[in-house]
């Protein structure tokens, strides 16, 4: 059984930043493709970033592009999210998730395994 656990997140002003982190236990870490995402109170879930297993390309989601970094260290099992010039509309909680293979996906049906979410709220 794979467990993601999220820390890192908060209240923090417009324009401001946050990094967040997913600490994984339970499979081979490198090899897997790990994302992020948010849900806004109301609204879907929606695809954030993700790198994949093999080679650790970067994706974004259009909305955070330029301003969120996702990385990972694979010693330590351990995904991360930069977030910089935030924006009241970042606000949401997000959660980290495990893909089944090396390649991503957008859509949250295809994540295999999600962490319990945490909290980002942007204020203006």
């Amino acid at each position: 059984q794979v467990r993601l656990v999220e820390s890192g997140g908060g209240l923090v002003q417009d324009g401001g930043s946050l990094r967040l982190s997913c600490a994984a236990s339970g499979r081979t870490f490198s090899a897997y493709a790990m994302g992020w995402f948010r849900q806004a109170p109301g609204k879907e879930r929606l695809f954030v970033a993700a790198m994949t297993g093999i080679g650790g390309n970067a994706y974004y989601a259009d909305s955070v592009a330029g301003r969120f970094t996702i990385s990972r260290d694979n010693a330590k099992n351990t995904v991360y999210l930069q977030m910089g010039s935030l924006k009241p509309e970042d606000t949401a909680v997000y959660y980290c998730a495990a893909y089944g293979g090396h390649g991503f996906s957008r859509r949250p049906v295809d994540v295999v395994y999600w962490g319990q979410g945490t909290q980002v709220s942007v204020s203006s």
